[in-house]
């Protein structure tokens, strides 16, 4: 009696035909082992790549790599496939193979069409029907790239499952779900109370909402652009449910993963403090300071790192600054929306096309000779300054209004919860920049983010 073959059994199917008849894993591996006994074959293994193409590179077939890799090992020698397109639709990836399993005395058999490596006139109708199936994938590709395209160009729910919190109107367009826009709300306004997105998702679980988001859905509310509104690259693609700074904010506070030792390693306002003789940032630093009863105590400070090398400058204590960030905070705030509204408050009519015209006009006579430097100079002056006035228009008075909104009357509370890491992330949301006084060496002011 012969020596047995043995057979690897393969089977593949996409995530669309898992859908389909007949095409199923289990279909596949049944119809193949039954076509290894009835011809006396040893199945050696079965290799399944569930979801995966075959159009997909081989470095996404993990399967279809341990397969070859038993077969460079010599333990397979015939494989088995239900048809053609289940082993290969991409002719370079099927070369490659093939080149793999003549070079170990391995071919492959398809039981449902009549497809076989081992002759010369298999191997002619394979790469004739690869050809011809591939050409199709390639037009039914188009097909779908073109009528995706059409959709994002018109800004319409392309296909699959929509992010919580949306759904599609009956022109296919993505418009918040009322049953549930309420409750993302409450996460993205949540995190700006917390800075914590397990302290969101507690929160959001202690609610009993009706159909509340899974931890999943929470963390992808709070890390997906597409809750700004932005999608294939596309602004206003949907409605929004954070700004885009609320989202780049979360973005930075996830990314930034500081791990330390003790207290001293977290410095609230590093990147913040602008030097006021270089303009460098100052840095921070922990200060150690002996104590009388033989103990250490520890404080954190920060300094320019230009102070010993090319300048001297104030160095400053963190609670310091922090002290004069809390006790001044909601006044600056307050005088920065009531300066804005009376800059608003100016300008009754916008002229300023009619100034901008004039500026064109000036440039083109400047342009053409017809006036004198100095002539041109004098009334580009005169006309800039009256613009200037102009732009009380284009003043937007949200942001300041949402930023003072979370300093409600529990905020220093809350803020006093927070660990360093969290303060951190408070202060970096809300300030641009602290100054310092270069006489004094004390701080005297700080701009805001918005």
């Amino acid at each position: 009696m012969g020596k047995l073959k043995r057979c690897a059994i393969y089977i593949r199917v996409s995530h669309e035909e898992q859908k389909l008849e007949g095409l199923s894993l289990m279909a596949q591996r049944m119809a193949l082992t039954d076509y290894a006994a009835k011809n006396g074959y040893l199945i050696a293994d079965y290799y399944a790549d569930e979801g995966i193409s075959a159009r997909k590179p081989m470095k996404y077939r993990k399967e279809l790599l341990r397969l070859l890799n038993d077969v460079r090992d010599g333990n397979i020698d015939m494989i088995l496939v239900t048809k053609l397109d289940r082993w290969f639709r991409n002719i370079r990836d099927y070369n490659i193979t093939e080149d793999i399993l003549a070079k170990n005395n391995c071919h492959w058999k398809t039981i449902f069409e009549n497809y076989d490596s081992s002759t010369a006139n298999g191997q002619m109708v394979i790469n004739i029907m690869l050809s011809v199936n591939q050409a199709e994938c390639d037009r039914t590709s188009e097909r779908i790239k073109a009528v995706f395209k059409y959709k994002i160009d018109k800004r319409l729910h392309v296909n699959g499952a929509l992010s919580y919190g949306y759904k599609t109107d009956e022109n296919g367009f993505i418009i918040k779900d009322d049953s549930t826009s309420h409750i993302v709300d409450e996460i993205v306004s949540r995190y700006f109370v917390t800075y914590s997105k397990r302290e969101v998702r507690n929160y959001i679980e202690s609610k009993n909402y009706d159909n509340p988001p899974t931890v999943y859905q929470v963390n992808r509310i709070l890390g997906n652009e597409v809750y700004t509104g932005r999608k294939f690259g596309k602004d206003d693609y949907c409605p929004a449910y954070m700004t885009r700074k609320q989202f780049e904010m979360i973005k930075s506070i996830t990314q930034t993963k500081t791990h330390f030792n003790n207290h001293n390693s977290v410095y609230y306002f590093s990147s913040l403090i602008v030097c006021p003789v270089c303009g460098n940032k100052f840095t921070g630093f922990t200060k150690k300071q002996e104590l009388k009863s033989g103990g250490y105590s520890y404080y954190k400070r920060y300094r320019c790192e230009n102070k010993w090398s090319r300048h001297g400058t104030a160095c400053i204590t963190e609670s310091v600054i922090e002290k004069y960030l809390i006790d001044n905070i909601m006044l600056n705030i307050d005088n920065e929306i009531n300066s804005l509204k009376e800059k608003k408050a100016k300008v009754k009519v916008d002229k300023s096309h009619i100034l901008k015209a004039e500026i064109e006009r000036l440039n083109i006579q400047f342009q053409k000779g017809r006036i004198s430097e100095q002539y041109y100079d004098e009334q580009y002056e005169i006309l800039s300054d009256k613009l200037e006035l102009y732009k009380g228009n284009d003043i937007d008075l949200k942001p300041l209004m949402a930023l003072k909104s979370q300093f409600n009357d529990g905020w220093l509370k809350m803020y006093r919860d927070l660990n360093d890491e969290r303060k951190k992330a408070f202060w970096k949301g809300a300030l641009r920049e602290i100054t310092i006084d270069a006489h004094s060496r004390k701080v005297n002011g700080f701009t805001f983010l918005v």
